[in-house]
């Protein structure tokens, strides 16, 4: 069974990590509409459970310090949003090679921008995992 929560959430922490990144060092309203698509809230006004999602996102992504940002605009968007220090130098450093050869992307960065934009759901995971994983 494919956890497909799961790959939503990659992808959404790609697109916020890479929307960040070319604001940064700006200060910027995030809204989850611009990382998840558009939602029609219910006749309560709830959103769906993908927005929902994608909002538990943006927030974990600020709780284990990737970014920051000022307040919540209801559940539609975060306010005054940027990446940390830690989501700044992750994001702009160099990928590493074992054997000293010229990697195939200059920073991490520029591997997720083109995973995101060229790579399968499994290329996402990867590149996000690492990201993730970095100290």
């Amino acid at each position: 069974m494919a956890d497909l929560h799961i790959d939503d959430f990659y992808k959404d922490v790609a697109r916020s990590l890479t929307l960040l990144y070319s604001s940064f060092p700006r200060k910027i309203i995030l809204y989850v509409e611009d990382i998840c698509g558009p939602d029609s809230p219910d006749e309560f006004g709830l959103h769906c459970p993908r927005f929902q999602s994608c909002f538990s996102t943006l927030i974990w992504l600020a709780d284990t310090g990737y970014l920051r940002y000022d307040t919540c605009i209801r559940q539609e968007a975060l306010d005054q949003t940027c990446l940390t220090h830690k989501g700044f130098t992750l994001l702009s450093s160099r990928i590493p090679t074992a054997d000293n050869q010229t990697p195939p992307y200059p920073s991490r960065i520029d591997r997720l921008r083109d995973t995101l934009k060229n790579g399968s759901s499994f290329a996402l995971e990867e590149v996000v995992q690492e990201l993730l994983n970095q100290p």
